[in-house]
């Protein structure tokens, strides 16, 4: 009897207790993939002259023109990475915030807390300090740093995906007993900087 009534005495701090806890660890984390995926519905939509040109180590460089079909095959490398907004995905992850006075943009970090069990070693938005018509504040860029290193060699890849206008992938890669190999891709929709 006096368990029972200590059970029930106590048990509203207990479900309490684990509310919070639940709360704690729930983490609402920026989809950098749906961003990417607005910014392919926009282009899809649009009349922009997609451009990709890819240099290999110190070859000279190759420009194409890519149709509007092909465009998110292309930004792969964006969309094939974890979605922070999954609650399973975003708890393997730490988040940063900070405001950079120079550039005038806050950067929100996303480091993994174990980086040896993720390739992704980082996630970078930068988010305008202005507020736009919406009411909101615009992603002006997105940072990914992709890493591996095995018997079987090193793989590291950095994205730059500059909103509205360009995306950069460079990737170096080497095998043991072989050179480094670096690949940079830009495509570009809306960019006179080409």
């Amino acid at each position: 009897m006096k368990n029972t009534l200590a059970f029930l005495l106590l048990a509203p701090f207990i479900i309490l207790a684990c509310k919070t806890k639940n709360k704690e660890e729930e983490k609402h984390y920026i989809s950098v993939i749906s961003l990417i995926k607005k910014q392919a519905a926009h282009i899809d939509t649009s009349l922009y002259a997609i451009t990709k040109v890819v240099t290999m180590d110190s070859l000279p460089s190759d420009t194409t023109y890519i149709p509007r079909e092909e465009f998110i095959a292309a930004a792969k490398d964006f969309t094939d990475i974890p979605d922070l907004s999954d609650p399973k995905v975003a708890k393997r992850f730490k988040e940063e915030n900070r405001y950079d006075s120079l550039i005038k943009k806050v950067i929100i970090t996303y480091t993994p807390i174990d980086p040896k069990n993720e390739t992704i070693l980082k996630q970078e938005l930068l988010v305008s300090s202005e507020i736009t018509k919406e009411g909101d504040n615009k992603v002006t860029h997105i940072i990914i740093e992709k890493g591996k290193t095995d018997r079987n060699g090193s793989f590291i890849q950095s994205l730059l995906w500059r909103m509205d206008k360009s995306f950069l992938i460079t990737t170096s890669t080497q095998k043991p007993g072989e050179p480094e190999k670096t690949t940079i891709t830009k495509v570009a929709w809306n960019d006179d900087e080409l």
